[in-house]
């Protein structure tokens, strides 16, 4: 078997020959008349014509032998057949072809249609021209790229070879759709917010730092997408606004995580937490009946069906059950003695972190679907204050398979208690707390001129990737890579 550069070697002196015979290799323009699935679907028209035309794609077989030679162009909308003949395209065309053309390359072919004696779909070339010359093979068609790490790096190749990868990544197109035309039959306006920012808010993470050169100060790669913007827009007056965007935490990487990623939030003025529970059930399902054709799934063990009744489980009570720990009540030391027994591993040994902690680690017992309520004040610093105990917020978490899938609340409005809470965030921060959350007072300053009542809600692309049962990375186009040494 030759090896690639013995393969390449011999590729770049069959380009050096297209360029001696006048053919260029990679011209800027091509003939083609007809994407292949416009063939494949109005094939029978193009039969009975008779009228030249022509198509263009990828190379991905060559079979044949003689003065006849068969072979399979993918332009990216489908597959079609073509068939070359020494007596049809001439002696010197022909033989021409088979020196020069590999699998891989991107040819046209000019030419007219018929069904072979199998009943394939045809076209028999009278004419072909070079449109790309490929100096590397391509994967074996049964194999493909075995290597986690190969694949990534040359995802171009996998999805090419792999129609099931393709798929996914046409699922989740679909998947942003339905949320798109969803929330715009809501009557929801999309909107852009800043990815770059002088605080970070709307979510507890470790953002990225870099630098502004013309304001000569630092800044930071947004975490949230847009929540503190948008919340200035229901100020300005917008009832309904949302934005799907990229959000950059500068965090682990596992399964559900990776530090660049896209997630969806909106915000409804006037709109109250039962109503916006609702809202966000009746989302989960259309995305599910319109991308998958189904509401019952099976994912990382869980089953579940997202038209069943959502249950509600209480924050507090559940970590009890599970733990025996009340995150309310109990002191620092009792938490962190019950995450080491539980063999949790947690940074940060202040009560958000561990209470935080503890919480994961009872989520993951969890198949739902069930909305997670009456989390405590201290891990949701934008949340109203729970009319029923002050300890606890209007919020709720989308729990499925074991892990949070969607986080609403029923948002803070209140400019006094809002600074009060970004003080707490501010001694955590003090403390060598990355994660806590960057106080915003301009946005005090926003709430001080009001703000009216409003529920957000957001979710990310981790509800597609349990969806279809893959790990996040997997369901990324160009996950991020190390280079090469």
């Amino acid at each position: 078997m030759s090896s690639i550069d013995e393969i390449r070697e011999a590729r770049i002196k069959k380009l050096k020959l297209l360029k001696d015979k006048g053919m260029n290799p990679y011209p800027a323009e091509s003939k083609r008349d007809l994407f292949i699935n416009d063939a494949v679907v109005n094939f029978n028209n193009l039969e009975k014509e008779k009228e030249a035309k022509w198509i263009a794609g990828r190379i991905m077989s060559i079979r044949g032998q003689g003065a006849i030679v068969f072979i399979t162009l993918n332009d990216g909308t489908g597959h079609f057949q073509g068939l070359l003949k020494k007596d049809v395209i001439g002696d010197k065309k022909f033989d021409f072809w088979n020196e020069v053309v590999d699998i891989g390359d991107f040819v046209e072919i000019h030419g007219t249609f018929f069904t072979t004696n199998r009943g394939e779909k045809t076209m028999e070339a009278k004419d072909w021209r070079m449109l790309s010359k490929s100096l590397r093979p391509l994967p074996e068609k049964w194999h493909g790229l075995q290597d986690v790490e190969e694949r990534f790096r040359k995802r171009y190749l996998d999805i090419l070879m792999d129609p099931e990868i393709k798929n996914l990544f046409e699922k989740k197109a679909k998947f942003w759709d339905a949320t798109r035309n969803f929330l715009r039959k809501e009557n929801f306006l999309e909107v852009e917010t800043p990815t770059i920012e002088v605080t970070t808010g709307g979510a507890e993470a470790k953002p990225f730092k870099t630098h502004h050169n013309d304001f000569d100060m630092d800044v930071y790669m947004r975490i949230s997408v847009g929540e503190l913007w948008q919340k200035r827009l229901m100020a300005a007056g917008f009832p309904r606004t949302f934005e799907i965007g990229r959000v950059y935490r500068n965090e682990g990487s596992s399964p559900e995580h990776t530090q660049e990623f896209t997630n969806m939030e909106f915000y409804a003025s006037y709109m109250n937490i039962e109503e916006g529970k609702k809202l966000v059930r009746d989302l989960y399902i259309k995305i599910a009946e319109e991308v998958f054709g189904k509401t019952e799934f099976e994912t990382r063990g869980h089953k579940f069906d997202l038209a069943d009744k959502w249950k509600e489980i209480d924050y507090v009570e559940e970590v009890k059950k599970q733990t025996g720990v009340d995150v309310l009540e109990d002191s620092e030391e009792k938490m962190e003695k019950a995450l080491k027994k539980l063999n949790v591993e947690f940074q940060g040994k202040n009560k958000e972190r561990m209470t935080d902690s503890l919480w994961k680690y009872c989520r993951k017992n969890i198949s739902g679907p069930v909305y997670l309520v009456n989390h405590p004040k201290l891990v949701a610093p934008l949340s109203k204050e729970n009319s029923k105990d002050s300890r606890k917020t209007e919020m709720f978490q989308v729990i499925i398979a074991g892990s949070e899938i969607g986080r609403a609340h029923a948002e803070l409005n209140d400019p006094i208690d809002q600074k009060k809470r970004f003080d707490e965030q501010n001694k955590l921060i003090e403390g060598g707390d990355e994660e806590a959350m960057m106080p915003d007072m301009e946005f005090v300053e926003m709430l001080e001129y009001g703000m009216p009542p409003n529920f957000g809600f957001g979710f990310g692309e981790r509800f597609f990737a349990f969806l279809i049962d893959k790990p996040l990375r997997e369901t990324q186009f160009f996950p991020l890579m190390k280079p090469k040494i």
